[in-house]
């Protein structure tokens, strides 16, 4: 028990005198030890990579996850170490009500079967989103979180310790400092300024230890940047992934629905494909999109004979194919990424296409699909 007591009030007393060394440097009436500039430095690096690693991760959680609610029942579940439920993405819901308006609306009318093809479209894109948040939230979130809740902790920790050791050292220095001038007035005190000096060496000895625990620490962020760097390449690559699947399921629906019987028409305006301007030489289209069923060809395309299509004497310019293109009928011409083939329009063609000839054969081909060369 008296031990006890003992030392709660040893605890007690160096609080105090910390608390007293720390107001006396606030107000500049006690010296204080300053750390190297290369300490310094860590330090400064050291909490600029822990607020920037917890803006990312937040902003990374909000666009993984929108939902302010469901973030907070995530978190709670993982506080709570238990599996977060599987959750039904946007896209999914939106297939679901889809579907469920074809069959009440008539799945054999134009608008139902459309309803069906893009609720199926959306149930894959939802798929894909799903995958990617479990993707990204193993891969980029979780080693984000162990930072801030495991190292970071750590550091911080004995960067406190640190701080206690130094407020230590300076007491210490500002006792023995009161001592000797005590001693120069009277002789009686040489026995206080040797246990002042005893204590600055251990003091001194404490600080120096905690300080090179603490830099080393420090350093080792640099590892951490290395870790994020990698999570951050996965990260990258799995949002690559989910978008490339987005694509393609769109692609395909645009694809289902450029073909499909009974489709509205009339609407649709062309539109111009975007070109680049970091050329002079080329003219290219940043992404391909298909035609719509409504640009397809206009009535004097349509009844246009390609065995009796002639090129112009003047106009016909090298295309390099930009990306896979599947004919949808015998009128168009299938084309394969990187190919050049010979390109020309006609009068009265839908300015979203051009005709294309690859050897013997010729046929129609959209405009962004192709690199227009000069």
């Amino acid at each position: 028990m008296d031990f006890n007591m003992k030392k709660l009030a040893s605890d007690a007393g160096i609080f105090f005198t910390r608390a007293v060394q720390f107001t006396e440097e606030k107000f500049g009436q006690a010296e204080k030890t300053e750390l190297d500039a290369h300490f310094e430095n860590l330090l400064a690096r050291a909490d600029s990579t822990k607020n920037w690693t917890e803006k990312i991760l937040r902003q990374t959680e909000v666009l993984l996850q929108p939902n302010p609610s469901a973030r907070v029942e995530e978190f709670l579940y993982e506080k709570l170490d238990r599996k977060v439920p599987s959750r039904v993405t946007n896209g999914e819901l939106l297939a679901q009500y889809m579907a469920e308006a074809a069959s009440e609306l008539g799945p054999t009318t134009p608008y139902g079967k459309t309803l069906i093809k893009v609720a199926e479209a959306e149930k894959r894109l939802g798929a894909a989103e799903r995958d990617f948040i479990h993707t990204a939230s193993i891969n980029f979130l979780t080693p984000l979180r162990n930072f801030l809740e495991g190292d970071w902790k750590t550091i911080s920790k004995e960067r406190r310790l640190l701080q206690n050791r130094r407020l230590d050292l300076d007491a210490c220095k500002a006792r023995l400092k009161k001592a000797k001038a005590a001693e120069a007035k009277a002789a009686l005190w040489n026995d206080e300024v040797d246990k002042s000096e005893q204590e600055l060496r251990v003091a001194q000895t404490e600080f120096d230890r905690q300080a090179e625990v603490t830099r080393l620490l420090l350093e080792g962020i640099s590892s951490t940047h290395v870790n994020h760097l990698r999570c951050l390449h996965e990260f990258v690559e799995s949002q690559t992934t989910y978008y490339a699947q987005c694509y393609r399921h769109m692609l395909d629906l645009q694809k289902q629905l450029g073909r499909f019987p009974g489709t509205f028409v009339g609407t649709t305006e062309p539109a111009s494909p975007p070109l680049s301007s970091t050329s002079p030489t080329t003219t290219a289209a940043t992404m391909p999109v298909e035609p719509s069923a409504a640009g397809l060809a206009p009535p004097a395309e349509a009844a246009l004979c390609l065995e009796e299509v002639a090129p112009p004497a003047s106009g016909t310019r090298k295309a390099r194919v930009l990306y896979d293109y599947e004919a949808a009928d015998s009128s168009e011409l299938a084309l394969l990424a990187d190919e050049l083939i010979t390109v020309y329009s006609l009068p009265g063609m839908d300015p979203d296409w051009l005709i294309g000839e690859r050897g013997n054969k010729k046929g129609k081909v959209p405009v962004t699909y192709l690199e227009l060369l000069s």
